[in-house]
């Protein structure tokens, strides 16, 4: 296990490492300028279109509850524990640079986005199935010839593997931990709550899931923003020095101790990715099976889904801790937090700091709520996967286990189910991006047409 557990790290360090960080960043900037910044081009556009029926079509689910569904999956543990790691390791600089991941990341999801729904599929049940392993096996076949099943298999077995860790047992761990620590709740209790709520939405499938999702990630989203504002307010004389010590830091790594690119860029943005996903290829599969027209309409509501998690809440998180007191900067420009604070523990104390008495079940039901939609949003992601490496039948069992693992996950030390998931959840990322910058050409096409059409 020892051996197993060292191969697993050096897995995860590589998926999560600078080549990585760069590869992910990198298409970020190809997609912005070749979608000439579509993703704040058409931001306003794209609050538009969600509640918009003009551009409906064939699918599954609403476009607005494809952004939901997706967003369920990202608004979590990334944004209330993610954030305070983020600091914790690289500094207040560290937020900085989830925005610049956010920002490209918006022209990322917009890409994804397109190209799930153009080369989407009707599976023998009537569904929408699409994500990567479809643009990857039809469209990249279809643009350079051969077969390019094989690449997108691996995606969706990275996928189907990270399901299990990401999406699963550690969000269910990360409730049971929250009540066990605020409320005295049993974890096995806990466990079980969970799983049979969970059990209950995914037996419906993708319309239950989007159904439960469209109602509680918005409801969740505006619970969490407005407790946060409320500290922001009271605290409102702190927020310019809070924002002085972000720029300060984002281009010194003196504030950590270290050196620039090894800790305040590479904790930014690879929270920053862990948090809203953009790159990964996990969205596209919700996006895909929206009731939608065109594909570049899909895409311009799924580039909101970087701007929501990372530029709005994971700002929020962000502010919030440095605000409260516990993160300082000494003349020396060393860093240090209170009581050495880091996940979750950081986030809820600086709330409880601000808001006696009720602050830290702020972070506390956001965590519950977030974590429960994640678990939601990855059974859809896992089950797709699934589907295509062993067919639609397959899934009838994996919504059994799925319920299962949530119990599993809620009652026992997760370690090595951790770090074998987030490695697999950066591995996703390869032959994503992959295909991404290959078929960009089509993804600007399309757009440009899209442009030409509205404008005439």
């Amino acid at each position: 296990m020892e051996l197993l557990n060292l191969v697993v790290g050096k897995i995860g360090s590589f998926a999560w490492g600078p080549i990585m960080i760069f590869f992910l960043v990198g298409t970020g900037v190809v997609l912005t300028v070749g979608t000439r910044v579509v993703q704040f081009r058409k931001l306003f556009y794209a609050f538009k279109l969600l509640f918009s029926k003009d551009h409906q079509g064939e699918g599954d689910i609403t476009p607005f509850q494809a952004l939901m569904t997706s967003l369920s999956a990202t608004i979590g543990t990334g944004n209330i524990a993610g954030v305070a790691t983020a600091i914790a390791a690289g500094g207040p600089g560290a937020i900085f640079w989830m925005w610049v991941t956010g920002a490209f990341g918006g022209a990322v999801k917009f890409a994804e986005a397109v190209l799930a729904v153009k080369y989407r599929i009707t599976n023998e049940n009537g569904e929408q199935s699409g994500g990567p392993m479809y643009y990857i096996k039809i469209g990249m076949a279809e643009k350079f010839g051969g077969n390019w099943a094989w690449l997108g298999w691996a995606f969706a077995l990275f996928g189907f593997v990270a399901s299990f860790g990401i999406g699963n047992m550690v969000q269910s761990n990360s409730v049971a931990s929250a009540l066990k620590n605020s409320l005295n709740v049993p974890v096995w209790v806990t466990g079980i709550i969970i799983a049979v709520a969970v059990g209950a939405v995914i037996i419906g499938g993708i319309k239950s899931i989007a159904g439960v999702t469209s109602k509680v990630v918005p409801v969740m989203a505006v619970f969490y923003i407005a407790g946060s504002l409320v500290v922001l307010v009271i605290k409102a004389s702190l927020i310019p020095e809070a924002f002085g010590m972000i720029f300060s830091n984002a281009f010194s790594g003196a504030a950590v101790g270290g050196g620039f690119l090894g800790t305040v860029v590479r904790f930014g943005v690879a929270r920053g990715v862990f948090s809203n996903e953009a790159g990964l290829g996990s969205a596209p599969i919700a996006h895909a099976a929206s009731k939608i027209k065109d594909p570049i309409t899909q895409g311009i509501i799924g580039s909101l889904g970087s701007f929501i998690d990372t530029l709005i809440v994971c700002t929020m998180t962000a502010l919030v801790i440095l605000v409260s007191g516990l993160v300082t900067i000494g003349s020396d420009g060393l860093m240090s937090i209170s009581g050495k604070l880091s996940g979750a523990a950081l986030t809820s104390s600086a709330y409880a700091i601000a808001l006696p008495g009720i602050g830290q079940f702020i972070v506390t039901f956001g965590l519950i709520f977030f974590a429960f939609s994640t678990i939601l949003g990855w059974f859809y992601y896992g089950s797709k996967c699934l589907e295509y490496i062993a067919g639609v039948k397959a899934v009838a069992y994996y919504k059994w286990v799925w319920m299962v693992l949530v119990f599993v996950g809620a009652t026992i030390p997760l370690d090595f189910v951790w770090n074998l998931s987030d490695a697999f959840n950066g591995l996703m990322a390869i032959p994503n991006l992959i295909a991404l910058l290959a078929l960009s050409p089509v993804i600007f096409s399309l757009l440009k047409a899209y442009e030409a059409k509205n404008k005439a």
